[in-house]
């Protein structure tokens, strides 16, 4: 009887101190061997969406990547859908297809808004200007002159790159956020589009 009375009270005590030690569900974690907070994830229908930034035109063979260069008619600058819509805290999976940049932009900032003068250029060369417009800018992604070059013969001056990859953006603030294609021909063209962020 001792033994059972010891082994009952030892599970008492482990189990007051795994409730003391782990974050109650939603509550942020604690900080914890010298890593990086933990927050609760949202969950339900609005904790995520998915957005296709820029898609490959059907009717062509890329294989084996080739021919799909910044610099060819073969890709479709347009977000789809143009309009998401997620609760505070979830994320946009942002499925990145050809020579794109996603750059996100606070409530409120409209397409009128942007700086088309403050461009920089693209880090690998040749490429055209990115807009570089820092004004209620929330996230900028990757230059896309920059990612990893495919193997396969050169095409023109430079040899094809990675283009198609995922950027997934959280939204920790309820707004209207613009989302744009970062290549000043493309958000010419009017490749943007936005985030609706629910409280």
């Amino acid at each position: 009887m001792r033994r059972r009375e010891l082994l009952g009270k030892a599970g008492l005590v482990s189990a007051a101190v795994a409730t003391l030690v782990s974050p109650r569900r939603g509550e942020a974690a604690t900080r914890t061997g010298g890593q990086h907070e933990h927050l609760a994830a949202p969950s339900g229908p609005l904790a995520t969406a998915t957005v296709s930034f820029g898609s490959w035109a059907s009717g062509i063979d890329r294989h084996p990547n080739l021919g799909a260069t910044a610099t060819n008619e073969l890709n479709v600058h347009a977000v789809i859908p143009n309009e998401v819509q997620i609760k505070a805290g979830g994320t946009v999976n942002f499925i990145i297809s050809g020579f794109h940049q996603v750059i996100v932009y606070g409530d409120g900032t409209r397409p009128g808004n942007i700086d088309l003068s403050n461009t920089v250029p693209a880090t690998v060369q040749p490429g055209p200007p990115l807009i570089n417009d820092p004004t209620n800018r929330v996230f900028r992604g990757i230059d896309p002159s920059v990612l990893p070059p495919l193997q396969g013969p050169p095409q023109g001056p430079r040899s094809p790159v990675l283009q198609d990859r995922v950027e997934a953006v959280q939204f920790a603030e309820p707004g209207q956020y613009l989302v744009i294609c970062g290549v000043l021909p493309h958000f010419l063209a009017g490749m943007y589009g936005y985030v609706k962020v629910n409280p």
